[in-house]
């Protein structure tokens, strides 16, 4: 069997300074990609990249740029400073940063008046996306095939998680609520006060995080049946269980400590954080992986040296009329119609 080997291009990578981003990004910088980080604080960002070892003031390997997601036109400044600066085309885009809060009481609101959670996991990426997508499409990183030099696809590369796909154990908790956008009255209304949740019911800041990971990984499937003749490949991934980021940190003190344990010695999901950073420069960079329309996963059990597989996923998230309906109507709330 001939041998390929894709080369290492450039990638742009929110939400850095801890967690799977961040080993995300150690891990490509590793394999010889030029990684540009999005974050809220460039600051933070460097110095997060500095203490993991990364390069400093290495603007070859490694840069820094401003975007909060959380905020629409800081993702439309971003983006326009980002394309001046850039010398060759993005080769790919990973979709990561997220926040998580669920001890909340009452909604906080991003700058365009929308709930938090789905403001920074699903409208900031999806707009990202959207304006990054000319871009991307230019990419020309080479692939040596065995014999002759091809051209690899750009990527988009999107978090999903195991608790917003209800073909799975993690998607069916009740606590709070399993992932549901019902009818997308909240959006269709506009998303702003005093409406918080998609489906226009009653907040619960746990499912509004769920809610927002099923849009993320509806945006991969309507990406995919919109951008089939596109040079730009789209697919997700679940990278198993990182009970121990910063993602977990407003969650109550005690439950910190027993959610790695718990994922460890009972439900045996645990991955580390290196790992994990691991399987996503995977999915961005190796040819196996150049599949669009996959949900990669390595599954809920972990095992050594296990493979990934394409993870089936729930109705709610490949449903065509649902997936049609967000992405129409988070055009209109991203501004983009």
């Amino acid at each position: 069997m001939a041998l390929v080997q894709a080369a290492p291009g450039t990638v742009l990578i929110t939400g850095t300074t801890s967690g799977v981003g961040l080993y995300a990004t150690k891990s490509l910088v590793q394999r010889g990609w030029k990684v540009i980080t999005a974050n809220r604080s460039t600051l933070k960002a460097e110095e997060s990249a500095a203490a993991a070892g990364l390069p400093v003031n290495k603007p070859r390997q490694l840069q820094h740029i401003q975007i909060d997601l959380g905020d629409l036109e800081s993702v439309r400044k971003g983006v326009k400073t980002l394309l001046v600066s850039l010398d060759e085309p993005l080769d790919a885009l990973v979709c990561n940063a997220a926040v998580y809060l669920p001890r909340l009481k009452k909604p906080l609101r991003s700058p365009q008046g929308y709930e938090i959670s789905m403001a920074t996991n699903h409208f900031g990426h999806f707009l990202l996306i959207q304006l990054l997508l000319e871009n991307l499409s230019k990419s020309t990183r080479p692939v040596w095939q065995g014999r002759t030099w091809g051209m690899e696809s750009a990527r988009v590369v999107i978090l999903g998680t195991v608790t917003a796909n209800n073909k799975e154990l993690g998607g069916k908790i009740p606590i709070p609520a399993p992932a549901d956008l019902g009818d997308l009255s909240g959006f269709e209304q506009g998303f702003c006060d005093p409406i918080a949740m998609a489906s226009g019911k009653r907040f619960k800041p746990g499912k509004a995080y769920k809610d927002s990971k099923l849009c993320n990984m509806i945006t991969t499937q309507e990406l995919h049946k919109r951008y089939k003749s596109s040079p730009v490949l789209f697919s997700s991934l679940y990278p198993g269980c990182v009970a121990n980021t910063k993602l977990f940190r407003y969650t109550p003190k005690l439950f910190q400590w027993l959610f790695p344990w718990f994922q460890k010695l009972i439900t045996g999901g645990f991955v580390s954080q290196s790992l994990a950073g691991e399987r996503v420069a995977q999915v961005v960079s190796d040819p196996q992986f150049a599949i669009s329309g996959v949900h990669w996963s390595w599954g809920n059990r972990q095992r050594k040296n296990r493979q990934q597989f394409s993870q089936e996923l729930s109705n709610r998230a490949t449903d065509t009329v649902t997936s049609r309906k967000v992405w129409e109507l988070s055009m209109k709330l991203v501004g983009l119609k």
